[in-house]
């Protein structure tokens, strides 16, 4: 298969970068960081030399570079399998108090950057009538949370576009997956002690992520929900 993967540099989007790629499968990376992003792509290559990993560095929260981001993709020449929508930021709040401009900037980078990059992928998944998309939203598209602010906002609107995705694609044998992970030990999380496991791994969500890919033509996981053994922090 061939996977695209947005914000895939660190975190949730680099663990599924290694699952899909320790299977045998070609990846076409994407994040805001150039030098870490092509540190990421030299380490996923050296250890599976025998797939292709291309990267591209790209601030998809901009229309033009999600869209020049697709069209670099489809210009390699490879047909797109899967596509994840991963791409995201997190800036706390409560919406009575937060920034000005905090509900603007969480829209682009958690639901536009998806919508601008699916639109000029799909249109291929739409001629072979195969592919699968998963976008990742989150536990706060599901239940609203104290200091979630327009981040919560932007999730649900993420969780809308999955729901409306799915039933456009269906008659193209697409699969959409909305992904809501709760909370998972990343960057975000500093020096968090997680030695007593209170809250989960990021390949907790790529093992999920990975096992949807391998189900029969004829099945959709349409929403996973992973949240930490003992509940939401």
């Amino acid at each position: 298969m061939n996977v695209v993967i947005t914000g895939a540099s660190k975190g949730m989007g680099r663990a599924m970068a290694e699952i899909f790629a320790a299977n045998g499968h070609n990846l076409f990376l994407c994040s805001r960081g150039e030098e870490q992003l092509k540190k990421t792509m030299e380490e996923i290559h050296a250890k599976n030399p025998g797939i292709k990993v291309k990267a591209k560095a790209r601030d998809l929260s901009k229309k033009e570079e999600a869209q020049s981001f697709g069209k670099w993709i489809l210009d390699n020449g490879y047909p797109i399998d899967v596509l994840i929508n991963n791409a995201g930021q997190f800036i706390p709040g409560s919406i009575y108090q937060e920034e000005d401009g905090t509900l603007e900037q969480m829209m682009s980078v958690n639901l536009y950057s998806a919508y601008h990059l699916t639109r000029v992928i799909v249109p291929d998944m739409i001629r072979k009538k195969s592919g699968h998309i998963f976008n990742i939203c989150s536990i706060a598209a599901l239940k609203a949370y104290s200091n979630g602010g327009s981040y919560s906002i932007s999730k649900y609107a993420m969780h809308g576009f999955s729901k409306n995705l799915r039933e456009e694609l269906k008659p193209f044998n697409i699969k959409v997956t909305s992904v809501f992970p709760g909370a998972v030990l990343t960057e975000s999380w500093g020096d968090f002690d997680n030695t007593d496991n209170r809250i989960m791994v990021a390949e907790d969500v790529a093992e999920m992520v990975y096992a949807a890919t391998r189900l029969s033509a004829g099945a959709c996981v349409e929403d996973i929900v992973l949240r930490p053994q003992l509940g939401d922090l």
